[in-house]
């Protein structure tokens, strides 16, 4: 009998949850089961039928959860080994939802409630597997993405870099809550000597009341006072810089240090509510930041905009590979981490920008004054792109006289074509279909740009839609930016005088139905190079990014691309469907973070996966990503008429 309860336990603790207990508790388990024989074509249990008092773990052979509908049935799972399923016993204690189908001769083993009830009470691991909804057949209405992800962060096995843990924990961060300050009527050598005896490198200036007005730093008094000869006796109130940017003590590390990245701040005034209309109790420098974590985005940064070296920059982007690898596997946020790798994205494309230009230095004058703007498209304009996969880029410059425009158009696909073998230098794949600034039909003047765009949406063909998929996700990234937002409110008020567009649109965002079956039923590529891999960017996140689009448009919300962050602004628009749309948006942020290790592990896109790669959470893991696709699609059929609209 031990030899069997040790067979048992030795089976049972190869898989969550049971990999989570103890020794002693896994044996008590392993004592209290039932093994039962089934043959092919019975049935465990029916859809409808009271709970029993065990739940099942599958040790060997097939089982099918099922749905009986009104005049079918559909399968909604398939269990394989080490499955555990029926919990509704142990969780809901209701009438089960599926029934469970015996495909072949199967092998399982029964647990009854009463032995596990206390270990799911004081084990708070096994607690969230559960919670997370990670057992087969547990049906909810919409699956708990979020603490899906959390459970998978507690669950993994592998070491984890703890010094970048303070991106999830404010209270690590050590910020100076005794600023040294002066009266903007106080003279700088006052200050600096004030400066000097504190031995800081930051002065904030603020009215009687504590409120600051503006700062001084070492840097002000080498470029404002010493390189220009001020007199000393000088008032602060004409050196400090002015207006402030400041943020609430208490807000999270990651949105104190994104705004420090974002702004180039050397040091972020802290206030009691925020603003610099309540008084000043903090100030955070780059300097505590860089003593409270080992690697620091900041540094990458500040050495991408000291250089125009190729070499060194590629080099700078590998260090970021290597720094997102542990960002992901940590489970930082994926709002900081996108923003990080999306701001040291932007500075390469900043820089590529000034190399270019340096290398068309003896071009005409004229052509230099015109206003252009450098667009990012697809995954980089929608600040998703983490890893470096292809460009998609494209380039609008201003009208001008027609007598200037052959000029102009050969000076800036010069410009274009520049910035584009940069970004191939620095690692950045070219797009296959060759739409890229480089190219001369995507580098144009803006009344051309708003031709391509009206066409579009005019005349919305198969061709057009494509392309308005890529080029509607556009962002302005280097030069006047004011022509990007140009184009923006054109495509808003193009729209608004054919709304059928949105129908085609709508069309379209059901090209790809998600997958719903297990990893042994996903859609696979049947041949070619990827045959029997699984398509993570055109099965799971194209939907997603093509129906949050549709729905952002539809609303007429100008300035957010990213997908995640448009999910979030639908939940405000539309409250009635807030749980789904937020529930769409976690499910995104989880499909890049997979694609993401994927490409990190195999050196590649991280598009196709082997679900054989993959361990048995990440799988469920990824399954319940798509629940949200069904309903949102769902809703855009309605929504749209498509029924009718395909007709």
């Amino acid at each position: 009998m031990n030899v069997i309860v040790h067979r048992v336990a030795e089976f049972l603790k190869r898989f969550p949850p049971f990999s989570f207990l103890s020794k002693e508790v896994l044996e008590k388990v392993a004592a209290s089961v039932q093994v039962r024989y089934l043959e092919k074509g019975e049935t465990l249990f029916r859809q409808g039928q009271p709970a029993e008092p065990h739940f099942y773990i599958l040790k060997e052979g097939a089982i099918i959860l099922t749905e009986s509908l009104q005049n079918h049935e559909e399968i909604r799972d398939q269990c394989d080994e080490g499955d555990v399923f029926g919990v509704l016993a142990l969780l809901g204690k209701r009438p089960y939802v599926l029934s469970a189908k015996v495909e072949e001769n199967s092998l399982v083993y029964a647990i009854p409630v009463t032995v596990f009830e206390e270990i799911l009470e004081n084990n708070s691991r096994v607690a969230l597997y559960f919670a997370a909804g990670f057992a087969s057949g547990q049906v909810v209405i919409r699956q708990d993405l979020s603490e899906g992800q959390k459970a998978r962060g507690i669950f993994k096995n592998e070491s984890r870099d703890h010094s970048l843990m303070i991106f999830s924990d404010q209270s690590e961060i050590k910020f100076s809550e005794k600023v040294l300050t002066c009266c903007p009527e106080q003279s700088i050598q006052e200050a600096a000597a004030l400066m000097a005896e504190k031995q800081v490198s930051s002065i904030v200036v603020c009215r009687e009341d504590l409120k600051p007005l503006g700062i001084i730093t070492d840097k002000d008094f080498r470029s404002k006072v010493v390189a220009k000869g001020i007199p000393l006796e000088t008032p602060t109130s004409k050196i400090m810089s002015t207006p402030v940017l400041t943020m609430r003590r208490d807000a999270s590390f990651s949105d104190l240090y994104l705004t420090m990245i974002k702004n180039r701040l050397h040091h972020l005034i802290l206030t009691e509510d925020g603003t610099d209309q309540s008084q000043v109790c903090g100030i955070l420098s780059d300097h505590d930041v860089l003593l409270s974590m080992g690697n620091s985005p900041a540094v990458l940064i500040h050495g991408l905009m000291n250089t125009l070296d190729l070499k060194e920059m590629r080099l700078i982007r590998d260090q970021a590979e290597q720094m997102l690898r542990y960002y992901l596997e940590n489970e930082l946020t994926m709002d900081f981490v996108a923003s990080v790798m999306t701001e040291v994205n932007d500075i390469i494309i900043k820089q590529a920008l000034r190399i270019a230009e340096n290398s068309l230095s003896d071009e005409d004058p004229a052509l230099k004054k015109i206003p252009f703007c450098f667009l990012s498209l697809g995954s980089e304009g929608r600040e998703e792109q983490l890893l470096r996969t292809d460009q998609d880029n494209a380039l609008v410059y201003g009208d001008v006289p027609e007598a200037l425009a052959d000029q102009a158009q050969a000076y800036f696909l010069k410009l274009g074509t520049a910035m584009v073998e940069v970004l191939l230098a620095c690692g950045f794949a070219s797009c296959p279909g060759d739409i890229m600034a480089s190219n001369p039909k995507w580098v144009q003047p803006m009344s051309k740009w708003k031709e391509y765009f009206s066409e579009w949406i005019i005349r919305p063909t198969e061709e057009a839609i494509l392309s308005a998929t890529i080029f509607f996700d556009f962002r302005p990234i280097a030069g006047n930016l004011g022509l990007g937002e140009t184009l923006s409110l054109h495509i808003y008020e193009e729209i608004q005088k054919k709304k059928i567009f949105l129908n085609f649109l709508a069309k379209n965002a059901m090209m790809n139905p998600p997958p719903l079956g297990f990893f042994k039923d996903f859609v696979a590529e049947k041949s070619g190079e990827h045959k029997n891999e699984f398509d993570i960017k055109s099965r799971a996140m194209m939907p997603l990014a093509d129906l949050a689009r549709l729905l952002v448009l539809s609303h007429g919300v100008i300035g957010v691309n990213n997908t995640f962050k448009r999910f979030d602004r639908l939940a405000e628009l539309e409250p009635n469907y807030e749980a789904l749309f937020k529930q769409a948006a976690k499910a995104y942020e989880i499909l890049m973070r997979t694609r993401a290790l994927e490409g990190l592990r195999n050196q590649s896109s991280g598009r196709f996966i082997k679900p054989e790669s993959l361990g048995k959470l990440e799988r469920q893991l990824l399954k319940n990503t798509f629940s949200p696709i069904t309903e949102l699609q769902s809703i855009v059929k309605v929504r749209f008429q498509l029924d009718y609209f395909q007709q």
